[in-house]
């Protein structure tokens, strides 16, 4: 399964505009079989090549990117962010509507990317790998967006093929959650990520 994009996957911007509604309606409709709520505030984006194409193409587009070095530029930002077939890749963040409490929250849930935790069946928890990009957090706050590599085993593989249920959950001091097992639409969706 291909997984990075290239020059040649992405629409040119004249071709983008007449296809974008038609696009952008099914990329919305792909998400929603990405998009993990980890309690009341708190979401995993799963990512994936349709995703981050999307991404791709609307900064090209907002930026008013054609020429060759800045694509390539915005695929080399946006390319690590699908998952290769052996890990899944999730945009973590934090939400919550009113400013004063999330000021308020994102100091109390520092080290939160951390206590991100997902299982495969009976497997042992899995801890992402967070923010390869740069740091997100300071010793008083945490960011509200992190981004997320979960690496699986050769164990968990078999173990999603066969059936095995996902359960994920965070288990901070300030903030606990745990789904058993995760919906079957969003199961089905990141079992087709695992190759």
């Amino acid at each position: 399964m291909p997984s990075e994009l290239t020059r040649q996957d992405l629409y040119t911007l004249e071709n983008y505009a007449e296809i974008r509604s038609e696009f952008r309606a099914r990329v919305m409709a792909h998400k929603k079989t990405r998009r993990l709520p980890l309690g009341p505030n708190a979401n995993l984006y799963f990512e994936d090549r349709l995703t981050i194409q999307y991404q791709v193409q609307e900064m090209l587009r907002i930026e008013k990117i054609f020429e060759r070095a800045g694509i390539e530029e915005e695929l080399a930002a946006y390319n690590p962010l699908i998952p290769d077939g052996s890990n899944w890749k999730a945009t973590f963040m934090l939400e919550y509507d009113d400013r004063a409490e999330r000021e308020d929250m994102l100091a109390k849930l520092v080290g939160i990317e951390d206590c991100v935790w997902m299982r495969v069946g009976a497997g042992p928890v899995i801890i992402p790998v967070c923010d390869e990009d740069l740091e997100r957090e300071t010793e008083d706050k945490t960011s509200s967006v992190h981004f997320m590599r979960f690496e699986l085993t050769g164990e968990d593989t078999s173990a999603l093929k066969q059936g095995a249920e996902i359960s994920a959950g965070i288990s901070h001091r300030e903030y606990t959650y745990q789904l058993t097992p995760i919906p079957a639409e969003i199961r089905r969706s990141l079992v087709n990520d695992i190759d």
